[in-house]
């Protein structure tokens, strides 16, 4: 009997897990292929300290094929999944495409920059979900500080020293924090016109700082900010944005160079192809995350809306802590779908948050407790460290040498306002000239002026982003359901009109994994189809930062 096929679209904290897991457990006894447009997991809450310098890019990623013994790497973003064939369509780096085939498909697709139809927003800002975007951010701090302070014009100097971040979830607040002391750093090896300073400006539409967030957080992040000189403006957003500056909600206009959109996320539009039920853009899933009707299927992290036990007709918020959980629970519950084990629903403890100001500074409730000051600044740091799967030392490296040395500022130019837009499905890939255009578009959620909602209209878009916090308010819907609708039916038809010319022999069904210790005696020959699992979950009605405006001169 031929050895199950496991296919896990996505790498990044669900998905990683679930393989790493799941390696671990077939022992060989599995073929687990992880379908992931990069070659490195990204931690994502220390993608902040890249962007301002104090990790070196390589810092936080972790090579794929060097930790995940016994998994298949194909590089490739899927295009389309046909359910019925059980194949995954995707094309790869250079353009060309490729099948896999499954017997189990975990979906750990992730999520990409939220936007919303703000005038301007799509053109002048940058968004903050990949490695290509925070080193942008950092040249373009960079050079923003560098020609300010060779700059005649008190108007021009003053535009490039004003840094706008919208959002002032997880993200936002620790660009602000982090952007702020980069610049002061660079200011003072580069002085600018007398009586100026760097300008930072700290959006949002909520009424706090880390509104999703216990209070002490927010009010410790609040203290912070505004005692090194940010502007901290909550009921405030972006009504429109140009090349000159943006255009405030309460009516002021601000000069500037560098527009910061950390507004959250929404799941990546692979789930909404499927045309499975969905759940505010997320695909519904069981307590046992595998999706009603298709057993051969879960879903977790970003992509899943997956059941709260712990409050009924809620879901679990899109964070990375539950991202990571949810990756072990998927993986044992596809070896229980094998025949190895027992399957058992998602539960989760809140661990609680650490939010990382810069320097010292953090705020932190580990297990509840609230902490600040340099308490909460080792906790934090110490949480990262323990949270990481590879490169620990090297990052204490890093951290260690920052606090000694002066960090180095300069433009090392490899990556182009144009080649990290906000309107792509694809942030951990940098466009370059001749590479296919990404497979999906993201598009815009939600209604002009609000621009930090956490979630959009059922089935349409989603919440949050990968990192706790983000914050959220009342959203409209500017794109026509049909739109999405459509362009679903057009990824899966064309997915199995691919198949039905590239496929020769009748499709495998799944298989026992061949050993005892992973089979059930309670268990068919087909446990695609003995398992149905529970009655469909009911559809309730209704978690980056660097955008940059550039002239022509400022980014040739």
């Amino acid at each position: 009997m031929s050895r199950p096929r496991i296919v896990i679209v996505g790498a990044g904290f669900a998905g990683y897990r679930t393989a790493k897991e799941l390696s671990r457990k077939a022992r060989g006894k599995a073929d687990i292929t992880l379908l992931n447009p990069t070659d490195y997991f990204l931690y994502l809450p220390l993608l902040p300290q890249v962007a301002a310098g104090i990790l070196e890019p390589r810092r936080v990623t972790v090579s794929l094929s060097d930790t995940l013994p016994r998994v298949r790497l194909v590089l490739g973003e899927a295009d389309g999944i046909d359910l019925d064939a059980r194949t995954v369509h995707y094309t790869d780096p250079e353009g060309t495409g490729g099948t896999l085939g499954y017997d189990r498909l975990v979906l750990a697709a992730g999520s990409v920059n939220k936007l919303l139809p703000i005038p301007g927003v799509a053109e002048h800002a940058h968004g903050f979900r990949g490695l290509p975007e925070a080193l942008y951010l950092r040249d373009h701090v960079t050079r923003q500080i560098e020609l300010a302070a060779a700059s005649d014009d008190p108007e021009t100097c003053a535009a490039r020293c004003t840094f706008v971040v919208v959002g002032a979830g997880y993200t936002g607040t620790e660009v602000a924090a982090h952007g702020q002391l980069f610049t002061g750093a660079q200011v003072r090896r580069h002085p600018l016109r007398e009586g100026m300073r760097p300008r930072w400006i700290l959006l949002d539409v909520a009424e706090r700082v880390l509104p999703e967030l216990d209070p002490h957080l927010s009010r410790t992040a609040d203290r912070t900010l505004r005692e090194r000189g940010v502007e901290v403006r909550m009921g405030t957003s972006v009504k429109e944005a140009t090349p000159e500056g943006v255009l405030l909600t309460d009516g002021e206009f601000v000069r500037t160079r560098s527009l910061v959109w950390c507004v959250g996320v929404r799941p990546d539009p692979l789930a909404e192809s499927l045309g499975l039920p969905m759940e505010r853009g997320r695909l519904l899933v069981d307590p046992n995350l595998q999706v009603p009707g298709r057993p051969e299927v879960f879903a977790c992290g970003d992509a899943a809306a997956v059941p709260d036990l712990d409050n009924p007709g809620q879901y679990t918020p899109m964070t990375a802590q539950h991202a990571w959980r949810q990756g072990r629970t998927a993986a044992l519950n596809v070896a229980a779908s094998l025949g190895a084990g027992v399957r058992r629903p998602y539960e989760h403890r809140d661990l609680g948050f650490v939010v990382d100001l810069g320097g010292a500074k953090a705020a932190a409730n580990p297990l509840g407790i609230p902490l600040s000051g340099l308490a909460a600044g080792a906790v934090t740091r110490g949480y990262h460290l323990a949270a990481m799967p590879g490169n620990r030392v090297r990052v204490a490296a890093d951290w260690l040498l920052d606090a000694v040395l002066p960090r180095q500022a300069v433009q090392l130019g490899l990556v182009r306002s144009w080649s990290v837009p906000l309107d792509t499905a694809s942030p951990e890939l940098a466009r370059v000239p001749g590479r296919p255009q990404p497979r999906r578009e993201a598009d815009a959620r939600s209604g002009p002026g609000a621009a930090t909602e956490p979630e959009t209209r059922p089935g349409r878009g989603a919440t949050g982003r990968g990192e706790p916090g983000e914050s959220g308010g009342p959203e409209t819907d500017a794109a026509e359901p049909s739109v999405v609708a459509s362009a679903g039916e057009a990824v899966i038809e064309e997915a199995k009109a691919r198949e039905a010319a590239e496929r020769e022999s009748p499709e495998r069904g799944p298989a026992q994994w061949e050993s005892p210790e992973w089979e059930s005696p309670q268990q068919s020959s087909d446990p695609a189809t003995s398992q149905s699992g529970p009655e469909p979950v009911t559809k309730q009605p209704g978690g980056a930062a660097a955008e940059d405006a550039e002239s022509a001169e400022g980014d040739s």
